[in-house]
């Protein structure tokens, strides 16, 4: 067993849903903490959208690890090292953006598994064991359970192939970037539209044809992500850092300054 199972794993395993919270502004190892006071599931450490680097997103995994809340960093591109760097460094999953197609997500699946799953190249101890010595026969099987692998649908040609790509082996997860899909789609924002419902339904049923999770991401009207989680969504990034400080903010300078003095 890992030193350190991979929370968001099980939580889906169980039929539950599992809540990310997005990172932009966080560079400081307490972020790991606060979310699992908050009752987050998953860290989503955005290197795509963000300046954050390397050994930022590690040291944030790092002190994740401890606290039972995952790790998850959504890589900048589709080269191995992204993912490579930031697994050997304590991650415990990876969201790769704008996959379109299978040979893509089998790429994905590759940089980020071990063989006889993918290529991912073995280094020594590793800190989702703690340091621990494991024999690497057993290391690579285990990390290659508790490793979670998800890619970005985020055209309607990534869409339409959906049934395809969820059947890859080694595939976690499938999360719709709602916001670029959207826009792709000519219907910015308008994530209610009969398109993008269709969308989820094709992707919520790719998932459960092929046993895998359908996730939900730029989506943060409540009754909305009612809706999307009642046709089955289960991971969920639920909003980010920026987004709750701007409106905890909001809300208290709001109140102050409406005080009858």
């Amino acid at each position: 067993m890992s030193a350190y199972p991979n929370h968001t794993k099980q939580q889906l395993a169980a039929g539950k849903i599992a809540i990310g919270m997005g990172l932009r502004l966080a560079r400081t190892v307490d972020i790991a903490t606060i979310g699992k006071t908050c009752g987050y599931d998953w860290l989503f450490i955005d290197m795509e959208h963000n300046t954050m680097d390397v050994d930022t997103a590690a040291q944030i995994s790092m002190a994740s690890l401890a606290v039972g809340i995952t790790p998850i960093v959504r890589v900048p591109g589709k080269e191995h090292h992204h993912a490579s760097r930031v697994l050997d460094a304590g991650a415990q999953g990876i969201v790769v953006p704008h996959v379109d197609t299978v040979e893509e997500t089998e790429r994905a699946v590759a940089y980020c598994k071990y063989p006889p799953l993918g290529h991912r190249s073995v280094m020594g101890t590793l800190p989702q064991f703690a340091y621990r010595s494991v024999p690497v026969g057993e290391s690579t099987v285990i990390a290659n359970r508790e490793t979670f692998v998800c890619v970005m649908l985020e055209t309607p040609d990534a869409i339409a192939k959906v049934d395809a790509i969820a059947a890859v082996p080694g595939l976690d997860a499938i999360l719709i970037g709602t916001n670029d899909l959207c826009a792709e789609m000519g219907i910015p924002g308008q994530f209610g539209d009969p398109r993008v419902e269709d969308a989820y339904r094709k992707v919520i049923d790719a998932c459960r044809k092929h046993g895998i999770h359908p996730g939900m991401g730029g989506v943060y009207d409540q009754k909305l992500m009612e809706k999307y989680i009642g046709y089955g969504m289960r991971f969920i990034l639920s909003g980010g850092d920026m987004s709750f400080l701007m409106a905890g903010a909001s809300a208290r300078a709001n109140f102050l300054h409406g005080l009858k003095l």
